[in-house]
């Protein structure tokens, strides 16, 4: 059955298998400190312009979030982000499992307003007894969203001067960083990330790796003692360099392109991800929202669902009416002409 269920129901991209085979019979050091991990840190440095940054190779997005929150919050402090958060709905409390209250604002398409940080750290710090209230001391913000949508430079800029007002550290999750990067419209790149962002991470599992984060602190501010807080949150890969070789492929150059791997099929995602939304369009059907980036919400008539489900994989996201659902397409780099016009016969 065709799946456009999620962007990571593939295996890995033929070039980062390539890197995994030709490297198989070598021997290493573990836990990613192994050549390939020394040359992927530098190839993200040099992508982030940041000479200076912490990188660490995690297993999973979980585990990324749990770890880099639960590491740089002292045992007080909560975590600030908006209702519909990945940490919010979709991690089992994991954050919260670590012992971090998780305070929810508004979201706004799947994004934070500044003015609504404001407006809550304004009120902590005028509320007489915030001593006895979770103390902030991160915001949590994902690139793309929930929603599929992207914050451009003006709204990255406010958040991160609230969050410098009130010394808070801002965490971005980039699990789908490669297809909000390429995603039409979009005015930010990593240099820029890493100018406005205490710790992000680079997400390999659905853009194009078996496996695997690439966790950058931008400015040489990893929390003390980080590799053994990674360990004890099961989060440490024996054999490191499992994840260090694929992101040392994904930011290679490949075929004389200007572009890292990475990039480059990050890019043909949002490709297939503008057809299949102009396919929609054409079709008669009427989409949640506007999304540049390779995931698609498509308002869908029951019927219509159930016949398509016989045949194609889909999230059922959510109830829109009594009489159709909000439906989630995705597109990766493994999309193939062939699904799209599969998906285009079934509509």
């Amino acid at each position: 059955m065709v799946s456009f269920e999620c962007d990571y129901c593939n295996g890995a991209h033929p070039k980062v298998l390539q890197h995994l085979i030709e490297t198989n019979d070598i021997q290493s050091l573990t836990y990613g400190i192994d050549e390939w991990s020394e040359s992927a840190k530098k190839k993200i440095r040099e992508a982030c312009d940041t000479p200076d940054a912490d990188i660490f190779f995690l297993s999973g997005g979980t585990q990324t979030n749990m770890t880099c929150i639960d590491g740089i919050l002292e045992k007080c402090e909560a975590v600030i982000t908006i209702e519909t958060a990945h940490i919010n709905v979709h991690e089992a409390g994991a954050v919260e499992f670590s012992g971090h209250k998780i305070i929810a604002l508004k979201e706004h398409e799947g994004k934070m307003h500044a003015e609504d940080l404001e407006n809550y750290m304004d009120w902590f710090v005028h509320d007489e007894s915030n001593r006895h209230l979770a103390q902030p001391g991160i915001v949590y913000i994902t690139f793309p969203t929930e929603l599929g949508t992207v914050y451009n430079r003006k709204e990255i800029v406010d958040i991160h001067n609230v969050c410098k007002k009130y010394n808070l550290k801002l965490y971005l999750d980039g699990a789908r960083m490669g297809y909000g990067l390429m995603s039409t419209g979009n005015d930010i790149d990593l240099p820029f990330i890493a100018r406005h962002c205490d710790c992000f991470y680079i997400g390999g599992t659905k853009v194009g790796a078996l496996l695997g984060e690439a966790v950058v602190f931008p400015k040489n501010n990893a929390p003390r003692h980080f590799f053994t807080i990674i360990k004890q949150h099961g989060a440490l890969m024996a054999k490191g360099r499992a994840i260090g070789l694929q992101f040392d492929a994904l930011f290679t150059k490949y075929d004389g392109s200007s572009l890292p791997l990475y990039m480059e099929i990050s890019k043909y995602a949002i490709e297939k991800a503008e057809e299949m939304k102009a396919m929609f369009i054409k079709k008669g059907y009427k989409l949640l929202i506007d999304s540049p980036t390779n995931q698609q919400f498509v308002i869908i008539p029951n019927d219509k669902v159930k016949e398509l489900e016989q045949k194609v994989l889909f999230t059922h996201w959510e109830a829109y009416d009594e009489n159709s659902m909000v439906c989630r397409f995705v597109t990766s780099w493994a999309t193939t002409d062939e699904q799209m016009r599969y998906l285009e016969n079934l509509l």
